[in-house]
């Protein structure tokens, strides 16, 4: 598939799963983990900030709660989530805080339209990641921050492992990022690492009648798959995955 297929794809899965009850961003949510990324967030009054691929907005409400002198604004495909975010935000009086649509390509904002564009566990899904960073990068402000948090493969899984597990929902999983691809994708938009720390995350995944699981492990290396402590909890199948939070920043 393209990049607007596969767009297309993940919109109509997460379209489905929003529908049924079962957002993933249920499956996501972490109170340390967010509280880590508000403390380290470099805010500063009367920003605009951007929450790209911001799901049911669980970063976008915490900051506009946390700060409303500051403008949030939560990008997504998933028009479903946007639309239930926005009558969430009325109903919390929050004024700071908005809900934009796209086509998961072009950001249909101006350039230099924000200080600080966030992103937190959605970048593996995006099909053509250098348009994406190169788009978050002409929307920054000079000298703006990108802060982006999400799940890496572990050194030892060179021949991708956590991509395909992650594939067995079809979900519009792409592919997972290390700190040096990040460091060549944003550097090569104009963007320099400034700081970051590291998290886990524990991720599920449903089991399937077709054992698919159990095919999927016999194609890759016993110690690949021992290393990101893989447990079966009923019918689902449970993966640690370590993640990056990286910030960066605008230098061009």
């Amino acid at each position: 598939m393209n990049a607007k297929e596969q767009i297309a794809a993940a919109k109509q899965s997460f379209e489905q799963s929003f529908a049924a009850g079962a957002f993933y961003n249920k499956q996501t949510q972490d109170a340390d983990h967010l509280q880590q990324i508000l403390s380290f967030l470099p805010l500063k009054s009367e920003m605009r900030v951007l929450d790209l691929g911001t799901g049911s907005g669980y970063l976008a409400f915490a900051l506009a709660a946390a700060h409303p002198d500051i403008e949030i604004t939560g990008l997504d495909i998933v028009e479903q989530a946007l639309d239930v975010n926005r009558k969430r935000a009325a109903r919390e009086q929050l004024a700071n805080l908005h809900f934009v649509s796209y086509d998961g390509m072009d950001f249909p904002f101006a350039d230099a339209a924000f200080d600080l564009v966030v992103s937190r566990y959605a970048l593996h899904h995006f099909p053509d990641i250098a348009h994406s960073i190169g788009e978050v990068s002409r929307v920054l402000k000079p000298a703006g921050s990108f802060f982006l948090s999400d799940p890496m493969p572990n050194p030892c899984d060179t021949s991708g492992f956590a991509d395909a597990f992650m594939r067995l929902k079809p979900d519009g999983h792409i592919r997972f990022y290390g700190k040096d691809d990040w460091i060549r994708l944003c550097g090569g938009s104009g963007m320099i690492l400034s700081g970051g720390f590291g998290s886990i995350i524990r991720f599920p995944r449903k089991r399937s009648a077709e054992n698919e699981y159990e095919t999927l492990i016999s194609q890759y290396p016993r110690e690949v798959v021992e290393s990101y402590d893989l447990q079966i909890a009923g019918d689902e199948i449970w993966i640690t995955e370590r993640v990056n939070n990286l910030l960066f920043r605008k230098t061009t």
